[in-house]
């Protein structure tokens, strides 16, 4: 201890009063600070390890994995710095990160060859009404897809009951719709080079259009003009007409474009998209591509409620359906709503604003970690706190999201919603169990604000890894770290292999919550401290930021994944 520091004087609480001891800090809060000042998440779960091998059952705390700081801030903050090294790995490569699958084998096609014979028989024996033959067909068929993949090969097989087509509708653009050029897509995700050797890559911000006049806070200065409704299905469709940029983006630049992008909400609630994209598009491209970009939702008109309050539409057992209260008349289902013949208009179309935010950036410079910074800045905070609607919301803001909140209350979220039983529709799957008008979607709670889907969306060529690829790698770093400076763990565990349950409530054998924590902080110390040794002693040891999640991260995957 230093000579500045001194030791507080011992408190003596048998002679303190009641409300003097109600000041003092719990020990419960005590251990949860530590956990987050040594990065331990703060609510793990018990999880009960069996070693096959001896026998030996151990109760050890398991991250709970939560991407919310409001729910536990290490593991939060750990999600989001692995998405960061996510982003910085695939945005400005200079080399294809796609290798060419196998070729296929001589059993794989073999298999593939009775797979079809076996196909034919199906068919022929359900033209000629024989059951038996078509479950003893589907039977082999199981076991031959599990021999399929075992051989390894991935993708979805081909089923022997396709069941139904899916209705396809006209994709002729609207005559309204700008029109784009369309070029033949190159099999390539890198950009171009400038100058020899210059590669730079693409920030770009997208978002809806206006609803109305809005203050600084976000909130409506007229609600009464602001169009909730419009605000409402636009959040809800939004990942659509994401997807439907991408593709126009690709056919008119021609070549496969690749992003990593994160969607948050504005102060006015409507989400916005932020993504950064490997290779450069000229401005003037992309605000064309924007411009030109919608969805059209051909969903059965959803304007006017049918059913509301205690009069709502009733399941028949009779008729294995909803029905009116009054007729008792079959509800039509989800396929006659949405019969071509009966649909003649979208029921709703999503465009983009006008604001098209576009920024070159090159890799490896400063700018670039600022914006990778920026696109995973609120990935740990909820919908709702990233618009701001928390204890410093105005009244005028609180007024914004109810009335937004009420909108996306009767507004459907998808084919099933329980929603469309209000406008007189029976959705798909509807069940006795449906509750009309009551959706658990995330979609319809308050504190989503229509903000139903992922909040991060990569492309899948971004850097051909995924989220557990990039875990693994951190923990081969300090494995082979430790190996190569010779450091034998305090605590290491063995292999295993390990079989893990679930503990319940009540079970004798699990410790307390706050004893899981003191565990799980000594064991990250002792974890740390083999990881400094080894850094010590490993003279060309990489730095701690080119681990994705930070050293004890590293090992606490390697033990407790």
């Amino acid at each position: 201890m230093s000579a500045d520091q001194t030791v507080p004087a011992p408190i003596d609480q048998e002679s303190m009063t009641r409300a003097q001891k109600a000041m003092l800090a719990l020990s419960n809060e005590v251990a949860t600070q530590l956990a987050e000042d040594h990065g331990v998440c703060v609510r793990p779960l018990a999880m009960r390890r069996i070693d096959q091998s001896s026998g030996r059952v151990d109760v050890v705390p398991v991250p709970c994995g939560s991407t919310r700081e409001d729910q536990c801030r290490p593991c939060a903050e750990k999600a989001r710095r692995l998405r960061m090294v996510q982003c910085r790995e695939g945005w400005h490569l200079d080399n294809e990160p796609i290798a060419k699958p196998a070729d296929p084998t001589a059993a794989q096609k073999e298999l593939m060859a009775v797979r079809a014979d076996l196909h034919v028989a199906y068919t022929d024996a359900r033209a000629q009404g024989d059951e038996a033959e078509c479950e003893e067909i589907r039977e082999t068929v199981a076991e031959l897809d599990q021999e399929l993949r075992a051989l390894g090969v991935r993708g979805r097989l081909a089923p022997l009951d396709p069941g139904p087509q899916t209705v396809r509708r006209s994709t002729r653009r609207r005559q309204d719709a700008p029109n784009l050029p369309r070029r033949p897509v190159e099999d390539r995700t890198v950009g171009r080079v400038f100058g020899g050797k210059y590669r730079p890559s693409t920030f770009l911000t997208l978002t809806l259009d206006s609803y109305g006049r809005v203050d600084k806070h976000g909130a409506a200065l007229d609600p009464e003009s602001y169009d909730y409704r419009r605000a409402a299905r636009d959040a809800i469709h939004f990942p659509k007409l994401l997807d439907r940029f991408w593709q126009n983006t690709r056919r008119c630049v021609g070549w496969d474009v690749q992003y990593f992008g994160t969607v948050e909400p504005q102060k006015r609630g409507a989400p916005h998209f932020h993504a950064a994209i490997r290779g450069t598009v000229p401005r003037s491209e992309l605000r064309a591509i924007t411009a030109a970009t919608y969805h059209q939702v051909w969903w059965p008109a959803h304007d006017e409620i049918v059913y509301s309050g205690d009069r709502l539409p009733r399941w028949d057992n009779h008729h294995k359906a909803f029905v009116d209260p009054d007729t008792r008349a079959p509800l039509p289902t989800w396929d006659e709503a949405t019969d071509p013949d009966a649909l003649a208009t979208p029921a709703h179309t999503v465009v983009f604003g006008p604001q098209v935010h576009v920024k070159g950036i090159l890799g490896g410079s400063e700018e670039a970690g600022r914006h990778i910074g920026y696109l995973t800045k609120y990935l740990t905070k909820s919908v709702g706190q990233v618009a701001g609607l928390d204890e410093s919301a105005t009244s005028r803001q609180r007024e914004h999201a109810r009335r937004l909140a009420a909108e996306l209350a009767i507004t459907p979220c998808s084919p099933r919603c329980p929603i469309w039983l209000l406008y007189g529709i029976e959705p798909k799957g509807a069940r006795p169990g449906t509750t009309p008008g009551h959706c658990k979607g995330k979609a319809h709670k308050p504190e989503h604000l229509g903000i139903a889907g992922r909040r991060v969306l990569v492309s899948r060529k971004w850097s051909n890894k995924s989220l557990s690829d990039h875990r693994a790698e951190r923990t081969a770093f300090v494995r082979q770290l430790l190996d190569r400076a010779g450091v034998a763990p305090a605590y290491a565990v063995d292999d295993g292999p390990f079989e893990w349950e679930t503990t319940k409530p009540g079970d004798t054998d699990v410790p307390p919550r706050t004893v899981l924590l003191l565990h799980a902080i000594s064991q990250r110390s002792r974890w740390r401290a083999d990881y400094d040794a080894a850094v010590l002693a490993t003279t060309d040891a990489p730095s701690d930021d080119l681990s994705a999640t930070g050293p004890g991260d590293a090992t606490e995957d390697r033990h407790a994944a």
